[in-house]
């Protein structure tokens, strides 16, 4: 791995934020000569008191993290001897904002460079993450793409389809059901009329994967909860607090759509980054919450037989693990959703299953189990509605 000082920019879009000292091959400051427009920062470091620290932290965790499923095979695959390497091949770039590091001696400008607008080459990093052959990237420019900077254990890739971002994501070593626990969420919030990030299925050669189109615009940046929560914020109340503060009014019903939905499907992973605000990168406007995203990581049947069926009972809020009895707790009216309209999604959920069982080998037994804990929750749901 070749270590290289070089001195650059930060740059939000069109806009310089600071210059530093940047080590390439490892993704770490080593000092900050200019700060040009803290206000364009990435959110949390705008008043940081040990900014070259948690600049280096920040920009190496817009790389692949060490947990990604099958990590080693990838980098195998792609050449390289760990993500920090990654981020030096397309300016850090990312299809979930529009931060980016231009080095000082480099005429270039964002319009012609960021990957909102421009096409990338994207088919051999989708093998090299997603497909089972062990075939190694040799032409460096497959590495010119946003799939050096995507987040989360799950294998996944960003592909093109009609102009659109679409991200792939597979499942976890060999569970598959993650894929579908995505598309079911979508069907609910579709159902329930809560705003979403519309996911599908997709057949990657012998592999089922989920489908969803990028959220976030030429304009726009996804800001995390946990962004947000770095900046003083302590808890669920002066989470939203913060949020109708800078303008967002039903910062409480959204953030409850989303609370309901986990409880429906058992969502374990609700951390701190799969939920957040847009904001606009060029008047640094918050303009929404985010639309409901990432809830692959649902309806966990730890075990079971003909008699019981053992679950998670405990989801992520916040700062805390809860049970999700005390979650749904949060919403102060859940007469305002109408829970006939999930009558009958059980039966959608088990026609969905079957028709891919050909391809994920799930028992009859696995798909009845997974169909009647969706169905105890509605029921369970319905309880809390008319007590």
């Amino acid at each position: 791995m070749e270590k290289k000082n070089m001195r650059c920019v930060l740059m939000n879009k069109n806009t310089p934020v600071l210059e530093a000292e940047y080590m390439s091959g490892v993704g770490v400051f080593t000092n900050i000569y200019v700060l040009y427009n803290m206000d364009y920062a990435p959110y949390h470091l705008r008043n940081s008191n040990s900014l070259c620290v948690q600049l280096s932290e920040w920009f190496k965790n817009r790389g692949i993290p060490s947990f990604r499923d099958q990590l080693d095979l990838l980098m195998h695959r792609l050449n390289v001897h760990a993500p920090s390497e990654l981020l030096d091949k397309a300016f850090g770039l990312s299809l979930s904002d529009q931060y980016w590091l231009k080095p000082k001696d480099l005429d270039i400008s964002y319009d012609k460079i960021n990957f909102f607008e421009n096409d990338f080459e994207y088919a051999p990093f989708m093998d090299a993450s997603l497909s089972k052959n062990t075939k190694c990237i040799q032409n460096e420019s497959s590495l010119y793409s946003p799939n050096n900077t995507t987040d989360g254990m799950l294998r996944k890739a960003w592909i093109i389809e009609d102009g659109i971002r679409y991200l792939l994501k597979g499942g976890y070593k060999n569970e598959t059901l993650q894929p579908f626990n995505e598309v079911l969420a979508s069907e609910i919030c579709r159902r329930l009329g809560f705003d979403h990030v519309e996911y599908s299925l997709a057949i990657y050669k012998d592999m089922v994967v989920s489908k969803c189109p990028c959220f976030i615009d030429i304009n726009t940046e996804l800001v995390t909860g946990r962004q947000i929560m770095d900046d003083s914020i302590d808890d669920y109340d002066s989470y939203i607090k913060k949020l109708e503060s800078e303008g967002i009014g039903d910062a409480r019903i959204k953030m409850e759509n989303m609370f309901i939905l986990d409880y429906l499907m058992l969502n374990e992973d609700r951390h701190l980054n799969n939920f957040g605000i847009i904001r606009n990168v060029n008047t640094l406007k918050w303009v929404d919450v985010a639309p409901i995203f990432d809830n692959g990581q649902s309806l966990n049947i730890q075990y079971y037989d003909d008699n019981e069926m053992h679950v998670v009972g405990e989801g992520k809020f916040f700062y805390e693990i809860k049970p999700f009895k005390e979650i749904i707790q949060v919403v102060q009216d859940l007469n305002r959703i109408d829970i006939d309209k999930l009558q009958d999604l059980p039966a959608w959920f088990d026609d969905l299953l079957h028709q891919y069982q050909h391809m994920t080998y799930y028992s009859d037994q696995r798909i009845h189990k997974l169909c009647v804990l969706l169905n105890r929750q509605i029921h369970n749901l319905k309880f809390f509605l008319s007590s």
